[in-house]
Parts: structure tokens; C-alpha cells; sequence
């Protein structure tokens, strides 16, 4: 987004993804709760639309004798994104997002995310390409987590794909936003929404993110894992709408040098 789109921007209608626009621009992760009453009142407090699923480690229905997540978090309310945790090839990304369609009644709007390894669980690159492009052509609308490179990025929207998501820091890191620089490379060139995913610790590190102009921020261990999740989960909303606030509003340029708050020309005495 240049700065004449800022400049014309008088309320923020949203965050658009594959032609559907969501009031909010946190995404929120569905895992690592104590229990289902609270993965609901967590996702409630963070004013969240979208709620993302790992299809290979929740039940959403592959067990219809256990408890179902969409129980706590209906369709009705949320919008589900089911994602690819856990895969590590391409082929079993494409077999579980199509799996996830077919429980979710034909539901096109995915998150593909393809590990490299478990100690760092960075994204594999190629991988995670070949996968884009097969789930593109099979009619997905995909959101793809990947790693911050200016040009990985640019080829996966050159596939077609609905938003990038490049890291911030390592998964369940807390680490924040390591490679400003990068993000700013992303955003500066991309045609879709790209959202920050992964490594957010605390509030201040979406707001960052959004101060940068990110379209979005996804985090999932930033509030399941925090002392008090749901007071965490409305921490993390309010910083989301101030960074983006923040952004809109145009901040002013660093300097070196200072500047009185009341310059001393046309003073009274």
C-alpha cells in the first residue's frame, strides 16, 4: 500500500481475503488450550473471524465419538482455517487440506504450511511451493506460511495464492519480529495480504508488525500459552487496531536532531 492509498483511507473497511472481507485482523490458532471452554472464550475475547485448524491433531469431526472442536467454535460463528501442521512433505499437505474440505463441506480457504524439520519447524521452501501450486489448481484458496524472502514470497503470489505469511521468528519462539527489513521488502512488493505468522510473543510485537504494514497477524502460543489467555487474547486485539491505526496515521520520520513540541517562532514573550 503507497502512501496516496494511506492518505485516501478515511476507516478501515477490513482485511480482504480471496474477495471476502473480515471485520478483524487478528487470526487466531485453535491449539494448546486446557480445555474447549477455553479455546471459545479466548477466540471470542480476541474478536478474531478466523480461527485456524490443525486437521492432523484436532478432531473437527474425523472422530464423531470425541469432542468435536467445532462444538466450541461453530462455522456458524468463525470462520475455520484448516492448515497443514505437522506435514513435512507436499504430499501429505495437499492430502490433508483436501481431506479438510471434504469434512468441511466443500470449504476452499486453507492455510498450507510444509515443515523443514521438528527442532526449527521453518518452512520448506520447495516443498511448500510444489504444494501451492498443486492446491491452486485443485481450486484452493490458499494462505501460505513461508519463510521471510522477498523472492520465495513473490514466486508462491505468482502461483496464484490468496495471501503470504512469512514468519516473524521461529513457531511458539516468542521471539517477535527478528527481520524487520525483510517484512518491509514483502509488503513494499506484494499483491495479496500478507499477514506476519509465527514467533509473536506479546502485544508489542503485533502492533509492530502491523506498524509495518502487514495486512494481518496470525498467532496461536502468544495467547494459548500465556498466564491468563483470554485477558491476553483482548491484549493482542487492542495492539492489532492500534498498529494499524498507527500505520494509517503516518508516522514521523526518525531524526537525530530534536524538534520542540512548541516551536519558539510566534511565541508571546
Amino acid at each position: 500500500m503507497n502512501m496516496n492509498d494511506i492518505a485516501s483511507i478515511k476507516e478501515d473497511a477490513g482485511l480482504t481475503i480471496a474477495g471476502k472481507t473480515y471485520r478483524s485482523r487478528l487470526l487466531v490458532g485453535s491449539g494448546k488450550y486446557k480445555d474447549l471452554n477455553e479455546t471459545r472464550e479466548a477466540t471470542v475475547a480476541s474478536g478474531a473471524d478466523i480461527i485456524t485448524v490443525a486437521i492432523r491433531r484436532v478432531n473437527i469431526g474425523q472422530d464423531p465419538n470425541a469432542p468435536s472442536l467445532l462444538d466450541a467454535v461453530p462455522p456458524s460463528e468463525f470462520t475455520i482455517l484448516p492448515n497443514t501442521a505437522g506435514c513435512y512433505n507436499a504430499a501429505d499437505a495437499v492430502y490433508t487440506l483436501q481431506l479438510a474440505r471434504e469434512l468441511l463441506g466443500g470449504h476452499k480457504l486453507v492455510k498450507l504450511e510444509v515443515l523443514g524439520d521438528e527442532k526449527t519447524l521453518f518452512p520448506n521452501m520447495p516443498e511448500t511451493l510444489k504444494a501451492a501450486e498443486t492446491l491452486v489448481k485443485d481450486g484452493f484458496d490458499v494462505m501460505v506460511y513461508c519463510s521471510d524472502d522477498p523472492i520465495q514470497a513473490r514466486m508462491l503470489e505468482d502461483l496464484g495464492v490468496a495471501a503470504v505469511m512469512p514468519l516473524a521468528s521461529l513457531i511458539g519462539s516468542g521471539m517477535g519480529i527478528l527481520n524487520p527489513w525483510n517484512l518491509s521488502l514483502i509488503i513494499e512488493q506484494a499483491k495479496v495480504p500478507v499477514l506476519v505468522d509465527a514467533g509473536v510473543g506479546t502485544a508489542s510485537d503485533a502492533a509492530i508488525a502491523m506498524e509495518l504494514g502487514c495486512d494481518g497477524v496470525l498467532m496461536n502460543s502468544a495467547i494459548a500459552g500465556a498466564r491468563d489467555p483470554v485477558r491476553m487474547a483482548r491484549a493482542m486485539k487492542l495492539a492489532v487496531e492500534a498498529g494499524r491505526e498507527a500505520f494509517l496515521s503516518g508516522r514521523i520520520p526518525r531524526k537525530f536532531s530534536a524538534s520542540p513540541s512548541s516551536p519558539m517562532a510566534g511565541r508571546v514573550a
